[in-house]
């Protein structure tokens, strides 16, 4: 099948978690009955968490056809571009939009390496075997933890809370904050390499801690938090971590992950901020929504928050234990050369993909010159229209689009503010 211009509307595939959101509040939700011949009936009981744009495990299909995305890209090799092809052999990315009512499960995802080593000993938990750096930006006010806190804050809440100090333990604790202390702020290889290790003593007695134990300590936790909330957790703390620990208690009673509160940076976004999740670094998405886009893969190591497969072996063994603030984390924009001026760059430091995000007011246009690699396009506000040759489409809120390698693209706005974000690799 040879497709006449390289730009055609896909269905994208539903996926319905327990921590998405209900009904119509849901983007995901809204995203997906707003396709074209879209049999998604939004129902207000049930959760709708992820809307996937790939050819991984759930291909998108192509609308007009019915047939998946990865068959039509097999079969027309231009529409990846022969690099593209040549090193990947398929969509190199996964793009999703993200609807979060509560937190999701504290995780890490895989390298190559581990990844292969996974797949091989656990095909039914790890369903590939490659890699998972992702990216997310907001599309709404959004939460979530982020990388390990600076160790000099870790070493407060020790003090500070009692809970966390007995759950920890206080050998473990004493050690912690010796080793730290005076040496927070340290550039020097070995001094690095020992707060890792004693950060890494930290997690892993906090994880492998028996249900029984973490009940009775989060109660005593919880206690805590309520009894007086502006003074609870010292000098990090606050009414804020508070109120985010009772939330989380609701969401997940008694669970280990209430802890790492204490131990992981919570980080806010507002719509259009990003942040960039390295492979190996542990994070947790805790409510709001968000692009998201990722190295083909579905591999999740999972220890906390979640009904799902727990791995805290491999979780505690495989993490970087790298410790940061949050802006460490957090990805600036920058304009991208080769649109005409509404478009910005998000550019990870991966081969697999990048993300564009135009914004456009009433009657606005721009033209963004061909890419060396395949694309995929969704608007996430407004209603407009995308250009590709002779070919014009209509676009609205939800709308996706596949866009083949070198096509140049024109995107015009019919609304008071049309946004789009589109995924793509160039090799």
């Amino acid at each position: 099948m040879v497709l006449p211009v390289p730009l055609f509307q896909i269905a994208p595939v539903v996926q319905n978690y327990d921590w998405g959101v209900n009904g119509k509040d849901a983007l995901v939700a809204q995203f997906a009955a707003s396709t074209p011949n879209s049999n998604t009936e939004i129902s207000k009981d049930k959760p709708y968490a992820e809307l996937w744009m790939g050819t991984l495990h759930h291909p998108a299909t192509e609308i007009s056809s019915g047939r998946p995305l990865k068959e039509l890209l097999d079969d027309n090799e231009a529409l990846l571009s022969k690099t593209v092809n040549d090193k990947y052999g398929d969509l190199p990315f996964l793009l999703k939009i993200l609807s979060v009512g509560k937190a999701l499960s504290i995780q890490a995802h895989p390298d190559k390496t581990l990844a292969k080593k996974l797949h091989a000993d656990d095909p039914k938990n790890y369903k590939d075997d490659n890699h998972k750096p992702e990216m997310a930006i907001a599309l709404t006010d959004f939460e979530g933890f982020c990388g390990f806190r600076p160790v000099n804050e870790i070493a407060s809440f020790l003090s500070a809370v009692p809970a966390l100090r007995s759950i920890i333990g206080e050998e473990i604790a004493v050690k912690f904050q010796k080793t730290v202390k005076g040496k927070e702020d340290s550039k020097d290889e070995e001094v690095v390499k020992a707060n890792k290790a004693a950060l890494r003593s930290v997690f892993e007695s906090l994880m492998t801690k028996s249900e029984d134990e973490v009940a009775k300590t989060s109660v005593e936790l919880l206690e805590s938090a309520q009894k007086d909330k502006s003074s609870f957790g010292g000098e990090f703390g606050g009414e804020e971590i508070a109120n985010l620990l009772i939330r989380l208690n609701e969401q997940f009673p008694k669970d280990v992950g209430l802890f790492c509160t204490f131990l992981l940076n919570y980080c806010k976004l507002k719509p259009g901020e990003a942040m960039f999740l390295r492979a190996l670094d542990i994070h947790a998405y805790l409510s709001g929504d968000i692009v998201e886009c990722m190295a083909a893969s579905d591999n999740v190591v999972r220890a906390g928050f979640t009904p799902k497969f727990k791995d805290v072996k491999n979780l505690v063994s495989m993490l970087t234990y790298n410790y940061a603030g949050p802006t460490e984390q957090k990805m600036k924009p920058e304009n991208f050369e080769r649109a005409s001026g509404k478009t910005t760059l998000y550019d990870p430091p991966i081969e697999e993909f990048s993300v564009l995000r135009t914004v456009l007011g009433q009657g606005e246009k721009e033209t963004t010159k061909g890419l060396q690699g395949p694309s995929i396009v969704i608007a996430t506000k407004g209603s407009g229209s995308i250009k590709v040759g002779n070919e014009k489409k209509e676009v609205k809120g939800g709308y996706v689009f596949f866009v083949g390698a070198d096509a140049e693209v024109e995107l015009e706005s019919s609304s008071e503010e049309f946004v789009l974000h589109r995924a793509f690799a160039e090799v």
